[in-house]
């Protein structure tokens, strides 16, 4: 087989792998990792069980992929919008990371709570998306990610707060809208940037949004 065989095989079989991540993403949207067997996702896949072995070993394997390429999909929504003014990205990272919440429920619910026990693997990506999302906020609110490390620890207290609001949220929202958690979280980082300027005065916090409406529907 010659370079440009090789070529055209390694991109049909990463666009194979592509495919069955997207259709385990939308099973598993909504549906734990036990409530699924390997022949329930290899049906709706529409494909033979082995291929799923092939690509990802066993059913972990496959789980933890969807994970990262969900992981992927959270970070890069949450760090759009760079041609808003500073305030405006805070809102837009927080709504959007709100919003995957909502429709990857479960997906985010793993990440948050570490899986099943204490699995090590789910626990680094967790900790993967705290450091992309910690650096998103800080470049929103700083124009830039290095920052000193009372910062970055007051920064990580703030998203610790938020990863539990929202899965508190999650199981309330028929009663309360995403606004109401979103600016509630808003305000929280205001305080928390305030703060930050108190212990490190090379960090001022961003002039408030004039703009900013907080939702006022209770």
């Amino acid at each position: 087989m010659n370079n440009r065989q090789q070529r055209g095989e390694s991109e049909r079989a990463q666009t194979r792998r592509s495919e069955l991540i997207a259709t385990g993403r939308k099973l598993f949207a909504d549906t734990s990792y036990d409530a699924l067997s390997m022949d329930d996702i290899a049906e709706h896949a529409g494909v033979a069980k082995g291929l799923i072995y092939y690509y990802f070993k066993n059913k972990r394997g496959y789980y933890l992929a969807i994970i990262e390429d969900s992981v992927m999909d959270l970070v890069s929504l949450a760090s759009g919008g760079g041609d808003l003014p500073n305030t405006q990205r805070v809102q837009r990272t927080v709504e959007a990371y709100l919003r995957f919440a909502e429709f990857n429920e479960a997906a985010y619910r793993t990440i948050i709570t570490g899986g099943v026990g204490f699995d090590t693997q789910v626990q680094a990506i967790r900790d993967a998306v705290r450091t992309g999302l910690v650096s998103t906020v800080a470049e929103a609110a700083y124009g830039r990610r290095d920052i000193p490390p009372i910062a970055r620890l007051a920064l990580l207290g703030w998203l610790s707060s938020v990863e539990w609001l929202t899965l508190e949220w999650l199981e309330h929202r028929e009663e309360l809208t995403r606004e109401i958690p979103r600016d509630l979280l808003v305000r929280m980082l205001r305080h928390t940037l305030n703060t930050i300027e108190e212990f490190a005065p090379d960090c001022p916090a961003p002039p408030a949004d004039p703009d900013f409406r907080p939702y006022t529907g209770l």
